[in-house]
């Protein structure tokens, strides 16, 4: 009996920057906890990131155009991260269970 094989989308890009599948089957493998690893890296940085730029643009602070420039690039690439790792989350929820109509109870 085969089980089901699932696409986890990765957290890097393959040949070309499109997106990295791997086909799962749910097993713990080293590419999975890999990228498992990746994820909480990834996740982590955009703390830090989101922690430190929070702390530039209050009201006093005074950047030049570079500066917010380059604090908006690290936001939409770490934002970018954990959107990624969101949709591969998604995907591997299973879909809730239908349940029955009433009256089609088995019986």
């Amino acid at each position: 009996m085969s089980q089901t094989s699932h696409l986890r989308l990765l957290p890097w890009s393959g040949p070309e920057g499109k997106p990295a599948h791997l086909s799962t089957d749910g097993t713990e493998t080293f590419l999975c906890r890999l990228a498992d690893k990746v994820e909480a890296e990834q996740i982590e940085t955009a703390t830090v990131i989101r922690d430190l730029a929070f702390s530039m643009v209050v009201d006093t602070a005074s950047l030049t155009t570079g500066e917010l420039r380059w604090v908006c690039r690290r936001l939409i690439e770490s934002l970018t991260d954990v959107l990624n790792i969101a949709e591969s989350r998604g995907q591997r929820i299973p879909d809730y269970e239908t349940p029955e109509e009433p009256g089609n109870e088995p019986g």
